[in-house]
């Protein structure tokens, strides 16, 4: 085999990972090769660090007396111990950088060595610490081999064998489930805070969807509000427009609901910047209008020029919930403003029935204009937005043409 044939298939063995190819480690720990992962330590990881070398450095220095008071140990071979003693206490440093590396590094340097046993221990603490315990297994595992034939090798000259293998035994799965137990805690830890930004993430979605739900309830207001005025203020424009010859007192009383409608548009308007503002649409505003206000809604109608049938049957309207009774006018007030869009000049018909027990029933109907339904342009979107209040309230809306080529619209809301 040449030299270069050598150089590439020899294993590599570099810092910490003495007698481990680097492919092996690199299978069994597939975080050692990413050094720019970690980062940079805390003043507590220097702290920790500091205080595991002191403890590595004072197990050494013991190590070292144990070998100086040992005859059987020539003194060349107590040199190089406490050399590679100290190597291995400067290597603690690179615990964190490589735990796996350094703790697989240990276990041959720790068999040959006896000032870094100290090391070795720290080494598969901070393996327990930051690795699955697989990879604490096979290390420990390697040092539960090696124990019985390094105190073969090096007997305790104050412990029984027996003894002093008990002992290692235990002091290493001392340090094993310690490490295991601080790795579980951080594992808590981090479970917990991953639970708390989770939840705090799920809030804002919630509170996301709430104001999205609230600001389409407001643009249905809206709708179902402002098109009711400009409705009438489109009707009576009209007239002035298409009769300039009519009678003085038509054109002032056409304008005098034009200026009221205009006052009560922009009345509307700053209600619903106020509830924008507000956040809340039941602290802001004048208060919604209920089922009483039926009345007043129809004479506007009436005012403006339509032919409006108002049949009202209803035991103790008093008692009716005002959600229900909103909802409720808030559907003759859109069907009165389509009827008057699409139907103009026909009477139409508002009919309320019900009951405590029975529910709510609204009915608007209206028969087919004169010279066929003009088109006028439209998106639709009031009668979704009345479905949808409807099934809000927990009840249903129906709507189609009648055989006669009229229209109508059937609610019918809960009333417990």
């Amino acid at each position: 085999m040449t030299g270069d044939k050598a150089a590439q298939t020899a294993p590599v063995f570099t810092g910490p990972r003495w007698f481990f190819p680097s492919a092996v480690i690199h299978q069994l720990d597939p975080d050692a090769h990413r050094s720019g992962r970690r980062p940079r330590r805390t003043a507590r990881d220097w702290v920790v660090d500091f205080a595991c070398f002191v403890l590595a450095a004072l197990v050494g220095l013991a190590g070292a007396e144990t070998l100086a008071g040992n005859a059987s140990v020539p003194e060349p071979l107590a040199l190089t111990d406490q050399v590679i003693g100290a190597l291995a206490c400067a290597a603690v440093w690179l615990r964190r950088r490589w735990p796996f590396g350094l703790a697989a590094g240990m276990v041959p340097v720790s068999f040959v060595s006896e000032t870094s046993g100290g090391v070795a221990m720290i080494a598969l603490f901070t393996l327990a610490v930051h690795r699955p315990f697989r990879y604490v297994a096979w290390v420990a595992g390697a040092h539960m081999v090696l124990v019985p034939l390094y105190l073969w090798w090096r007997p305790d000259p104050d412990l029984p064998y027996l003894a002093a293998l008990i002992l290692f035994v235990v002091l290493t799965a001392a340090v094993v489930g310690w490490g295991m137990f601080v790795r579980s805690k951080r594992q808590l830890m981090l479970s917990l805070r991953d639970r708390a930004r989770r939840a705090e993430t799920e809030a804002r979605l919630r509170a996301e969807q709430a104001q999205r739900l609230a600001r389409e309830a407001i643009a249905r207001e809206m709708h179902d509000v402002l098109a009711h005025r400009l409705t009438l203020l489109s009707v009576h424009a009209g007239a002035l427009e298409f009769r300039p010859d009519a009678p003085r007192e038509q054109i002032a009383r056409a304008a005098g609901v034009i200026r009221e409608s205009a006052h009560e548009v922009l009345q509307d308007l700053r209600e619903i910047i106020g509830v924008l503002r507000a956040g809340d649409s039941d602290d802001a505003g004048r208060p919604q209008p209920t089922l009483a206000a039926l009345d007043t809604l129809v004479a506007e109608s009436r005012g403006a020029g339509m032919k409006v049938i108002l049949d009202q049957r209803v035991t103790e309207p008093a008692a009716v919930p005002a959600s229900v009774g909103r909802t409720a006018y808030r559907i003759a007030q859109e069907c009165l403003t389509n009827a008057r869009k699409h139907a103009p000049g026909t009477e139409v018909t508002v009919t309320v029935t019900g009951g405590p027990g029975g529910g709510l029933a609204v009915t608007v109907r209206n028969p087919a204009p004169e010279g066929g339904v003009p088109h006028v342009p439209g998106a639709g979107q009031g009668l979704i937005g009345l479905t949808e209040r409807a099934t809000l309230a927990g009840g249903t809306l129906r709507h189609g043409p009648t055989p006669d080529g009229g229209f109508e619209v059937r609610a019918r809301l809960p009333w417990a």
